[in-house]
Parts: structure tokens; C-alpha cells; sequence
């Protein structure tokens, strides 16, 4: 089981990677958005925004977030780690209900141009 400074990690290189993309990807990413990452196995909650093409992590608390975020993550460590990693297929892993995503619905065409 990925540990909480494993998916914080993950959480970094991932915005590390968006911040370095091009084209539709980096369009995407350009979002100015309230983000929550919530890591089911450990019952945390990564709380942030999405801007500037990156990810900037605020805080991290205990069990669900007290407001809902405009985009809503939620998955395992082990997951998200494989996913930063490139061992995990976000669309397939998303098609299995191992991951969830959510946002409102001109985010989610925007955002689809990530996965």
C-alpha cells in the first residue's frame, strides 16, 4: 500500500508533468480550478487547485474533504502511483471503476484531452 508521502510525491511528479506539456495537453492543464485527490486505503484527502498548468497541494486532511472541489479525484495510493508511473491506464482504470472523476461537464471535455 502506497504511503501518504509516496502519493504526495505522485501528486508532484504528475504536476511536474503537466507543467511540462505541449499542445491540447498543456491547454488543458491551464485549468483555474479547485482540486481534491482523495486516497480511499488511507482515508485522506489532497486538497488544491489546479492552475497555471500546474497542481498546487494546500493541504492534506483526514477522511473526505469538508467542500466539494470543482474537480473531484478519488482512487487508491497504489493507483495514483501506478498511474504517475505510467503502469496504470487512467481511461482503463476509470472504465473498471478503480478511479473516479468528477467535474462539471465543460471540465470534463476539457479534461479529457489529459487522459
Amino acid at each position: 500500500m502506497a504511503t501518504i508521502e509516496e502519493c504526495r510525491s505522485a501528486l508532484d511528479k504528475l504536476s511536474d508533468n503537466l507543467a511540462g506539456a505541449d499542445g491540447d495537453v498543456r491547454t488543458a492543464a491551464a485549468l483555474d480550478r479547485s482540486l481534491s485527490c482523495r486516497i480511499t486505503d488511507l482515508d485522506i484527502t489532497f486538497v488544491g487547485r489546479l492552475k497555471d498548468g500546474r497542481i498546487e497541494v494546500l493541504d492534506t486532511l483526514q477522511g473526505p474533504p469538508p467542500e466539494k472541489a470543482q474537480i473531484r479525484l478519488t482512487m487508491s495510493g497504489d493507483d495514483l502511483v501506478a498511474m504517475v508511473d505510467g503502469e496504470l491506464n487512467f481511461a482503463r482504470a476509470w472504465g473498471a471503476g478503480r478511479v473516479r472523476l468528477e467535474a462539471g461537464l465543460l471540465d470534463l471535455l476539457r479534461l479529457r484531452k489529459l487522459l
